[in-house]
């Protein structure tokens, strides 16, 4: 890391994040690491200017206070303490907290500006290239955003020595398999390898009804796909992954226990014996995006809606079939769509259909019809633990509700979820 680095470290407290991200907004690099960094640990870190000491309500483990190791107190650089060992907490406002960062970093530490994407992009690029040497790279492509940008990196970096890999299972929203292969193959010159698994996929899914169920088959599914086709391949010693800084972070510290195990691909064998390569691993999902933009992705893939892993698999409700598994698709195409002319795409945080496994009598052509309802749901959240309704105008919802009860087949009502997060879920399973 050629920028100038700031380290955070974790002694219990819940602020590690904002304040790492504060930092960055100044233009500094930082990270957050444990306390008990050792000696080697830390003079194998570059360029560290400056060290925070970040103490919190968490810092009692075990029922003992713990400090900071030896190796940090005698880095050589200066120390802001702050919530530990009498220091005062940070301020709760942003401003106030900045004003303490700028004259630690800025003026005692001397940190400089240094830290941007261009530059990010610049040194992943070289240490790419001295890792992996004349090898071969494999990644798998979902189309989502971090994997989109690691895809954009490592072309950039190592050009045809990548090899991705896109499964299509049939439950991406509508267009995306051919975005990914358009934006990829066509655009960028990947060498892209597009698996139609769609038949092999909802056979598997054929009458199951629980949503973990379908979670663990859509995820097994997937690993035996992409460990097929990888099998294929000769001389690949690298697997790419999409990880970035929350993964790792949200993986749990010494003082705080994990939210979600960190693991993107996913229980892919150990005898597949790559090493990996994770060039996102410290970036926060907006850096991710501007990362994306930099390396010349469009838009529409860099600012994807947060997608679950199982994609419409779990908006399809119960049992998925075809015609009803089309249903969700179309109707959420015609959601984004019509959010898009509204001026909605960039207000609201995730919006999308759903479409249970029921139906109720209606009236279409001057006929009766017994068909499926098209549920609606859009959300605000900041971190997603909690989540408001959005307050669509009254007149995007009639446009809405005339073009999917007219041109989805087999539905013939549509609704409004306004259930919050809690008591709600974002998601319906």
């Amino acid at each position: 890391m050629k920028q100038d680095r700031i380290l955070i470290i974790d002694l219990g407290s819940t602020m590690n994040t904002n304040i790492a991200r504060e930092i960055r907004a100044l233009g500094v690099y930082t990270e957050i690491h444990p306390h008990d960094l050792t000696n080697e640990e830390v003079k194998n870190l570059q360029n560290v200017k400056g060290i925070i000491l970040n103490g919190g309500v968490n810092r009692i483990v075990d029922g003992v206070e713990i400090d900071a190791s030896d190796a940090l107190y005698n880095a050589g650089v200066p120390v802001l303490s702050v919530d530990h060992k009498g220091a005062k907490p940070w301020p709760k406002t942003v401003e106030e907290r900045q004003d303490i960062m700028k004259k630690f970093i800025l003026e005692e530490c001397k940190a400089e500006k240094n830290w941007n994407i261009d530059n990010f992009i610049q040194e992943q690029v070289q240490l790419i290239q001295e890792q992996v040497g004349d090898k071969k790279v494999l990644l798998a492509l979902s189309g989502g955003v971090d994997s989109s940008v690691v895809a954009a990196l490592l072309i950039r970096a190592i050009g045809s020595q990548l090899t991705c890999v896109h499964v299509n299972h049939g439950l991406l929203r509508k267009g995306e398999p051919e975005e990914v292969v358009q934006v990829f193959r066509e655009e960028m010159g990947a060498n892209l390898v597009y698996i139609d698994a769609v038949d092999r996929f909802l056979e598997k899914l054929a009458g199951v009804e629980d949503p973990e169920e379908k979670r663990k088959i859509i995820g097994n599914e997937f690993i035996y796909v992409f460990d097929e086709e990888a099998r294929k391949l000769q001389g690949v010693d690298f697997l790419a992954q999409g990880t970035i800084y929350p993964d790792i972070i949200e993986s749990g510290t010494k003082t705080v226990k994990a939210v979600k195990s960190h693991h993107n691909v996913g229980g892919l064998p150990e005898d597949l014996q790559f090493e990996l390569i994770e060039p996102l691993k410290m970036l926060f999902k907006d850096e991710v995006r501007e990362c994306g933009l930099a390396l010349g992705l469009p838009e529409s893939m860099v600012y994807r809606q947060p997608f679950p892993g199982p994609g419409l698999g779990v908006r399809c409700l119960g049992a998925i079939t075809r015609d009803r598994l089309e249903a969700v698709r179309e109707s959420d195409a015609i959601l984004r769509d019509e959010f898009k002319k509204a001026g909605l795409e960039g207000k609201v945080w995730q919006y999308f259909t759903v479409v249970p496994d029921f139906k109720s009598v209606g009236v279409k052509n001057h006929n009766r019809s017994f068909e499926w309802p098209v549920i609606l749901r859009a959300v605000n959240t900041v971190d997603a633990m909690t989540a408001t309704i959005e307050r669509v105008p009254y007149e995007v919802f009639d446009i809405i509700t005339e073009r999917i009860t007219h041109e989805v087949p087999g539905v013939n009502r549509v609704l409004y979820d306004l259930t919050p997060k809690p008591t709600g879920t974002i998601e319906w399973e």
